[in-house]
């Protein structure tokens, strides 16, 4: 792909998203100005692999998309196991958290998750407990949960939360004006809790994924 091509993709993800060249400079720890400068001025001429990596990540797209090297096809034995643990996420009034034993893994193809995460080895499958984040999660679902995207990148989404010795998968949502989250539940029949301290939350990663059985 051309660069220019590339960089006229990222504009257009940004726009769509409603996402800030600032924001965006900040998440892959360069200066305010690099990715307004990457798009207007052409400097730098082509993205760090991995800034690419990150901002393919975080607009959920392929690196072939901002002018990265086309996937290739996973071969026989080239898929990436991503280990489920024994633990559980309550969608409910809060689950227990057991010793993280693995239960088993599932394969997935490496550049799909390459467009999802910033480094697969970070990603666990845990199973899902409760109704309180229905119809997005249901009982006995298997979320991806990114555990290197947390605190630092925190944005508005699903999360995997840790309060007191509990695990809670939850919907939060940045306060612009403050250093708090709300955290929700999908299902209005659960209480939501606004404002509450970034202090006082552990986010133990970010939900990117949701596999469940069908009947």
């Amino acid at each position: 792909m051309d660069e220019a091509d590339a960089r006229g993709a990222l504009a257009r993800l940004i726009e769509r998203e409603g996402a800030d060249y600032a924001g965006l400079s900040r998440l892959i720890g360069r200066n305010p100005a690099y990715i307004q400068q990457y798009i207007k001025r052409g400097t730098p001429r082509r993205l760090a692999e991995e800034d690419r990596r990150a901002l393919a990540g975080y607009f959920g797209v392929a690196e072939e998309v901002l002018g990265g090297p086309a996937p290739q096809p996973a071969g026989r034995g080239g898929l990436v196991s991503v280990p489920r643990l024994d633990i559980r996420a309550s969608a409910g009034p809060g689950a227990t958290e057991a010793d993280e034993e693995r239960r088993g893994h599932i394969a997935f193809d490496p550049a799909w998750l390459r467009a999802i995460a910033r480094d697969p080895k970070s990603l666990s499958l845990i199973r899902v407990e409760g109704d309180s984040m229905i119809p997005t999660l249901s009982d006995g679902d298997e979320i991806l949960v990114d555990r290197g995207d947390g605190g630092e990148r925190l944005r508005d989404g699903i999360y995997v939360l840790r309060i007191d010795d509990s695990l809670v998968v939850k919907r939060i949502a940045l306060n612009p004006a403050g250093r708090s989250v709300s955290i929700r539940s999908d299902n209005q029949a659960y209480p939501s809790w606004p404002d509450c301290p970034l202090s006082a939350v552990e986010f133990v990663g970010r939900v990117i994924w949701v596999g469940r059985r069908m009947g």
